[in-house]
C-alpha cells in the first residue's frame, strides 16, 4: 500500500505520525508465507515459475511476500540484456540446495520429498501452492509489522519494523530482514519476449546478506528497529524506480527456516525541512586502546541550511558525552566531524552508540537516520612476527597502508602496487602495546572483492579484515589481552584430513554456549560454502566440510566464535 502525499502534507503530518507505535498485533496470529523464487532471464520455464508465485500471492495479498532472485547461470546476461542479479542472490540460492530453475523456498523450510535434492530447501514450482498453504495454516511465536517512508528529493528510504512475541522461539537469538523489491521493470525473458514485465525482483537487503540480530526472543518481548537507505538512480544499470518498490520485512530462525514476514506499508513525501543524519562512522574495526575518537559523516538532508547540530555519544553503556557542532551545510552537503576522546575500558565486545538531533534547535523530521551503532570486537593478540598481506581486484596503485604504535611512529607500510597479486609485507611489533592499521583505496571500492590479512610466519592467517570503501582502521594488541571469554584458538581448532580429499572435518572444543558461523572462502576473498551456522552447545565439536565438485587449490576456512575470527588455510586435492 503506497500513499503520496505533498509537501504541504508533511507539514501537517509529522514523521512520529507515520511510525506510530505500536504497529504490530499483539494476539496470536498464523505464519505468513515468504516465498523467494530463484529466476533468471534464459530460464524459458522461469515465466510459468513467476504465475504460479503472483498467484499465491494474489489469493492472500496481507499474508504473502514475493521475492524474485535473479541468480545463476540463467541470471547471467550476454550482452545487450539486462542485469538484474544483486550480491544477495548467490548465497541465498547456494543454502537452497537447488538444483534446476525455476526454484523457490517457502519461508526457507525443508519439506520432506519435496525439494529438488534431498535435504533442500527449493522446490521445483508445482509444489510452491502447496508448501504456502501448509505455511498459512500453521500458528506463529511472531507477529511483523512494517512502516516504510520514501523522501522523494532526496532518495532516502526509512522503514521501521516491530516484532512482538506472542510465543517463545527456540532460538535465543533471531533475525530480522528488511528486503527491497522492485516492480514494473521491463526487459528481456525467454519464455516471455523482449519487454517482459518483471515483477518482485530483489534489489537491496537493508540489513544485509542474513539479517539484523534480534537479541530478545521470549513471549512477550517487542523487538523496534529503524532502517535507511540512500537510493541510488540505477542498480547495474536498472533503474530503481522509488514509485515501483514493495519492502519486505521477515524474521528467520537463523539463515534458515523463515517465521513469518510481513509487506510494509509505504508513504512517499517530497522532502523535509529540517533532516539531519549520521551518513556513515569511521571507526576500528577491532579495538585494543582505552580511548575512541569517532568520526562521522555528518549530512544535511534537509531543505534548511544546517548550522547547529547536538552529537550525544557512548561506549558500552558508559556516560554519554554531548558534542555541540556549528557549521553551514547546504541540502545534501556533508562534512566530517571529528568527535571528542571518548575513554573506556575496552572488551571483547564493545558497543558504540552515536546520535545526532536538534538540527537548528528544531526536532528532526526524519529521526530515523540520526542513529549510528557497531559492535567492535576487541583485538586479538598478535604474534612478534607476521605479516600483512593485502590483495586487490580492482586497482592496485589506488592502495596504500600503515600500521603506527601509539605514538604514531611507523612499525611497517605498504602501497601503492603494480599488479594485483597477494602482496606480504613482514611485520615486527618491537614491544607490548596497541598499534593502529590504516588501510587506504584511492577507488572507493574497498579492493574491489579482494582481501586483506595477517598471517603468522607459516603463512597461516590469524586475521582478516572487513569490507571498507576508501579507509578501514583497525586497532591490533601485541602482548595484551583483550579477549574475556575462552574461545577456542587457532592451535585449538583441526582441520583433518588436511589436504582436505572430498571431505574433511573441522574439529574444536568449546567450554560455553557460542554462536558459531564457519564459511568456505577462496584464495580471492569470495565465499565458496557455509559449512555452518548458529549456537552450539559446551564441549567437543565437529563440522563436516564436503568439498567434492569444487576446484583442487587453497582455500580458507573462516570461523566466527561470538565476535572473534579465526581462520585456517586448508588445500583442496583429488
Amino acid at each position: 500500500m503506497k500513499q503520496f502525499l505533498s509537501l504541504f502534507a508533511v507539514v501537517l503530518i509529522s514523521t512520529a505520525s507515520l511510525f506510530a507505535q505500536t504497529i504490530v498485533g499483539t494476539d496470536p496470529e498464523n505464519k505468513n508465507v515468504v516465498l523467494e523464487e530463484f529466476t533468471g532471464i534464459y530460464c524459458g520455464f522461469c515465466p510459468q515459475g513467476h504465475a504460479i508465485a503472483q498467484a499465491i500471492y494474489d489469493a492472500h495479498p496481507e499474508d504473502v511476500v514475493l521475492i524474485a532472485i535473479h541468480t545463476g547461470g540463467y541470471a547471467d546476461p550476454n550482452p545487450g540484456h539486462p542485469d538484474f542479479r544483486t550480491d544477495w542472490g548467490s548465497p541465498i540460492a547456494g543454502q537452497s540446495n537447488l538444483a534446476g530453475y525455476p526454484a523457490g523456498t517457502v519461508n526457507r523450510h525443508l519439506f520432506p520429498g519435496w525439494g529438488q535434492n534431498s535435504g533442500g530447501t527449493a522446490m521445483s514450482r508445482n509444489y510452491w501452492t502447496s508448501a504456502s498453504n501448509q505455511i498459512l495454516a500453521e500458528p506463529s511465536y511472531l507477529n511483523v509489522g512494517a512502516e516504510a517512508i520514501i523522501v522523494s528529493s532526496t532518495r532516502q528510504l526509512a522503514v521501521y519494523v516491530e516484532v512482538y512475541y506472542t510465543g517463545d522461539s527456540p532460538q535465543e537469538t533471531n533475525l530480522l530482514n528488511v528486503a527491497v523489491m522492485q516492480n514494473d521493470i521491463y526487459g528481456y525473458q525467454s519464455g516471455g519476449g523482449s519487454n517482459y514485465r518483471h515483477m518482485h525482483m530483489l534489489r537491496h537487503l537493508m540489513t544485509g546478506q542474513w539479517g539484523a540480530e534480534i537479541t530478545e526472543t521470549t513471549e512477550g518481548s517487542l523487538y523496534s528497529g529503524a532502517f535507511t537507505w540512500e537510493m541510488p538512480e540505477d542498480i547495474r544499470d536498472i533503474d530503481l524506480v522509488m514509485e515501483d518498490l514493495d519492502i519486505g520485512a521477515f524474521v528467520s530462525e537463523t539463515h534458515q527456516e523463515v517465521v513469518s514476514g510481513i509487506l510494509a506499508n509505504i508513504t512517499i513525501i517530497e522532502s523535509n525541512e529540517y533532516d539531519a543524519a549520521i551518513y556513515n562512522a569511521e571507526l576500528p574495526q577491532t579495538l585494543c586502546s582505552d580511548e575512541l575518537i569517532p568520526v562521522v559523516t555528518l549530512k544535511n538532508y534537509g531543505t534548511v541550511n544546517l548550522t547547529n547540530l547536538e552529537f550525544t555519544y557512548s561506549i558500552n553503556g558508559g556516560e554519554p558525552a554531548v558534542y555541540s557542532w556549528t557549521g553551514n551545510l547546504a541540502q545534501n552537503a556533508t562534512e566530517q566531524v571529528e568527535l571528542p576522546a571518548y575513554a573506556f575500558i575496552p572488551s571483547d565486545n564493545n558497543f558504540v552508540s552515536i546520535n545526532c538531533s536538534q538540527p537548528n534547535g528544531q526536532t528532526d523530521q526524519l529521526p530515523y537516520n540520526d542513529n549510528f551503532s557497531a559492535k567492535i570486537p576487541g583485538s586479538q593478540t598478535f604474534p612478534e612476527h607476521c605479516y600483512f598481506g593485502v590483495q586487490t581486484l580492482g586497482d592496485p596503485q589506488g592502495i596504500t597502508w600503515n600500521i603506527t604504535d601509539s605514538e604514531g611512529n611507523i612499525v611497517a607500510e605498504g602501497g601503492p602496487y603494480d599488479d594485483n597479486t597477494l602482496q606480504l609485507t613482514e611485520l615486527n611489533f618491537p614491544e607490548t602495546g596497541c598499534y593502529n592499521l590504516t588501510l587506504n583505496d584511492a577507488s572507493g571500492l574497498g579492493l574491489d572483492g579482494g582481501f586483506y590479512v595477517i598471517t603468522d610466519e607459516s603463512y597461516d592467517p590469524v586475521w582478516m579484515g572487513g569490507d571498507f570503501t576508501y579507509v578501514a582502521k583497525a586497532e591490533l594488541a601485541h602482548g595484551m589481552v583483550v579477549e574475556v571469554p575462552e574461545l577456542p584458538s587457532a592451535e585449538d581448532i583441526t582441520v583433518y584430513p588436511n589436504p582436505v580429499i572430498r571431505s574433511a572435518s573441522i574439529e574444536f572444543s568449546l567450554n560455553a554456549k557460542t554462536r558459531v558461523n564457519a564459511t568456505l572462502y577462496d584464495v580471492t576473498g569470495r565465499s565458496i560454502m557455509q559449512l555452518y551456522d548458529g549456537e552450539m552447545n559446551n564441549g567437543a565439536q565437529n563440522i563436516h566440510m564436503d568439498v567434492s565438485g569444487i576446484s583442487n587449490g587453497i582455500y580458507f576456512v573462516r570461523l566466527r566464535f561470538n565476535d572473534k575470527i579465526i581462520t585456517k588455510k586448508v588445500m583442496v586435492a583429488e
